[in-house]
């Protein structure tokens, strides 16, 4: 406590104490686990098909998983905020890992399914007690020295997940994808145990807003369904996805009607009064609508029309994610020295548009270093709100909601993603069927999915012409809608108001005012 006494008598953000970094070390090994799991088993899913059969259910293997986290997401935030964090994320780890290992264990695809979802509902947890807990550890003025880890974690996932996942395959098996994650937990586990100290909460007789929780669990889930099988397993037009938009309507309305008037509601609606967290909730969603979209189609241009394998493309990406993650270093580093932070989305969004619309120009002729530059661009945007975002929304709430404003934040960039692949994906299914069709590509088309570099070679001239120029097209129309739809991110980065972060100390009696310690919520610091 004397670093950070002293940090608010001189005005300068002082370095943390040592375990505070030891702490924020094992989080983002735990923020890791939730993060490369989906990518490593990605990789091995045409392996374990062959093993467990089942072929008709490998949708269900990442749709488990993603429909636990996010309905999850919002109510271990709130069980932080009432139990107290480190019991709660422990807890998350340990379900994550007993999914794991029951995931690694399985003896048919019904049983992945159900082990996935278990893993899923742990992963929830990670996520967001990684972000409420060093809301809670570290002032909004100090948090941008750890931006560039958090943004690195999500570089080293999603250039190395591909890779582990395929060696690991390869060389120990599919079920291996799963067991890998034992000793990252461990790690994780030991280190949070060993040095994450926080004041024990005040025993309270809390009242659990089961019928919230249940609401909002069903809403969630069926706006996933919706995204995910809409076009797909089901037309968009068709009965089940009418009644699954229905059923979720029917509930989040019947959720927003019951959080008005629960005695402790799982997601408090008063914290959207405030605009900045608002106006960062859609950002997230923008961000996260954009993010995954550019990883799902960027990858498929790269191998299509490019001429890349399948580990190339993903090396290749490497312009997008170096740039977020140099940007958000930087971004975070000028917000600890400055504590300013508006210009940040507004300039990232700006980037973020730009470069989207820059990907939708590439076309048959873009080379590899023009589709990097352009990738660059996008990346920087990212950089510049990935970390942000979740900066502010903290910034913008009581110390006592950092759980709900963590979880929410975090929803809405899940969300995101998943409108921004399901939408982005129609699109570009569509106009590659369209254009096939007009060009004569035939069967082609219904083996576009399985079209890699190497498949693309053996097919005669005309038809794989014919399909880099689909290809091609839908990844403009995609891009184009995207950078449209980003559009809506500047906008609201446009009427965020720059609140100061606290932590950030008024003048000094040099400059000829007080220095104190912050706002009152400050008060509330946990401490290590």
């Amino acid at each position: 406590m004397a670093e950070l006494n002293k940090a608010a008598a001189t005005g300068k953000p002082e370095s943390r104490p040592r375990n505070v970094r030891v702490v924020v070390l094992a989080l983002m090994i735990a923020m890791l686990l939730a993060m490369l799991d989906n990518l490593i088993v990605g990789t091995a899913m045409p392996t374990i098909v062959g093993d467990l059969g089942g072929m008709e259910h490998l949708s269900w293997v990442v749709t488990a998983y993603t429909l636990a986290t996010a309905a999850s997401t919002p109510i271990w935030g709130k069980l932080g905020d009432m139990y107290g964090r480190k019991g709660v994320f422990l807890t998350s780890i340990v379900i994550f890992l007993i999914g794991s290992v029951l995931s690694g264990m399985a003896q048919d695809m019904g049983q992945l399914i159900g082990f996935r979802a278990v893993q899923g509902l742990g992963a929830g947890g990670l996520m967001v007690g990684v972000m409420a807990i060093i809301g809670d550890l570290v002032p909004p003025r100090e948090r941008g020295r750890y931006q560039g880890m958090m943004a690195g974690v999500m570089a080293i996932a999603m250039i190395g997940g591909p890779l582990v996942g395929g060696t690991i395959t390869d060389h120990l098996g599919w079920r291996w994808s799963f067991y890998i994650n034992l000793p990252l937990g461990a790690v994780a586990l030991a280190m949070v145990t060993m040095v994450l100290h926080l004041p024990r909460k005040e025993r309270a007789q809390h009242t659990v807003d089961y019928l919230g929780a249940a609401l909002l669990t069903v809403g969630i889930t069926a706006i996933v369904l919706v995204t995910t099988w809409g076009g797909s397993e089901y037309a968009w037009g068709s009965a089940v996805i009418m009644e699954l938009i229905a059923l979720g309507v029917a509930s989040l309305v019947g959720f927003v009607f019951v959080e008005t008037r629960a005695a402790e509601p799982i997601m408090p609606l008063h914290i959207f009064r405030n605009l900045n967290f608002t106006l960062m909730s859609v950002v997230g969603f923008m961000a996260g609508f954009v993010m995954f979209g550019a990883v799902l189609f960027l990858p498929l241009f790269q191998q299509s029309v490019q001429g890349a394998s399948a580990t190339n493309s993903g090396l290749l990406l490497l312009p997008m994610l170096l740039a977020m993650m140099i940007v958000s270093l930087v971004a975070g580093r000028i917000t600890t020295s400055t504590g300013r932070y508006k210009v940040f989305p507004i300039v990232g969004s700006v980037l973020m548009v730009a470069g989207l619309f820059l990907l939708s120009s590439m076309d048959t002729d873009t080379t590899r270093l023009l589709s990097g530059v352009y990738m660059a661009v996008l990346g920087a945007g990212m950089g510049f709100l990935m970390q942000i975002t979740m900066l502010v929304a903290q910034n913008s709430v009581e110390l006592k909601d950092m759980g709900v404003a963590s979880s929410s934040t975090t929803l809405f960039r899940t969300l995101g993603s998943s409108f921004g692949v399901a939408i982005m994906g129609a699109l570009f299914t569509g106009r590659v069927q369209d254009e096939m069709a007009a060009r004569g590509g035939g069967g082609v088309t219904e083996r576009s999915a399985q079209l890699d570099a190497a498949s693309l070679a053996k097919l005669p001239d005309a038809a794989r012409e014919a399909y880099e120029y689909a290809v091609a097209s839908g990844t403009h129309l995609a891009f184009l809608v995207g950078g449209s739809v980003a559009i809506i991110a500047l906008v609201a980065a446009l009427f965020v108001k720059e609140v100061p972060l606290r932590g950030t100390a008024k003048p000094t009696a040099e400059d000829g005012g007080a220095a104190p310690a912050g706002p009152p919520a400050a008060k509330e610091s946990q401490t290590v």
